[in-house]
């Protein structure tokens, strides 16, 4: 199970944008939907390796926020409230949200704090989300509106057309955005994700 816990960044000194991020991932398909837990802190509850990834991008995208990922058993039944969870899991991303704090990639995955069977897969997830999150934060908002077309489903040359730039200029925005490097981590991220759940049966 992965719990994320997500904090505000520098909240002291900006508005409250909990409500604005709780109504944007309101549609998100999670065992557990995003919610307030505590002041400028969300937490959700997911079992989808390829949702904690998209999740991440969003959230670093959004450039707001730190991001904690934990990894391990959660108290099952899950209230229906993410807040009211207990187990594992919720203490590891507690952890790991404490530590994104610090963490030049604003984000960090930690497993259950009892479990050292998932210490080498959470080394490895933090790791690769490390890399992800260092590519995504220099990207440029010309790097990621272009990254955003091909995420739709769009060639370049469609994507070049829709932004009025040729098919080189759209070339060199996604060069140097890092996407092939991004693609290569997202995948990275998913499969170690993936492993660490399936091992963990």
């Amino acid at each position: 199970m992965f719990v994320l816990t997500v904090d505000q960044r520098r909240s002291r000194h900006d508005i409250d944008r909990v409500e604005n991020i709780l109504h944007e991932l309101r549609s998100t398909p999670l065992l557990r939907p995003f919610e307030r837990t505590a002041g400028d802190e969300v937490q959700a509850v997911t079992d989808n390796p390829h949702l904690v990834v998209k999740l991440v991008l969003g959230l670093l995208r959004r450039e707001y926020w730190s991001i904690g990922i934990g990894l391990g058993p959660v108290e099952e039944p899950l209230p229906a409230q993410t807040r009211a969870g207990r187990g594992a899991a919720f203490e590891a991303a507690r952890i790991a949200v404490e530590r994104a704090k610090k963490a030049p990639a604003r984000i960090a995955v930690e497993q259950a704090p009892a479990d050292t069977t998932l210490a080498e897969h959470a080394a490895d997830i933090d790791g690769a989300f490390t890399l992800l999150g260092t590519i995504v934060i220099r990207q440029t908002p010309d790097g990621r509106e272009a990254i955003a077309l091909m995420d739709a489903g769009l060639t370049q040359v469609a994507a070049a057309q829709q932004l009025g730039i040729t098919k080189q200029a759209m070339s060199k925005r996604l060069l140097t955005a890092g996407w092939q490097a991004e693609l290569a981590g997202r995948r990275l991220a998913e499969r170690l994700l993936a492993a660490a759940t399936d091992g963990h049966r």
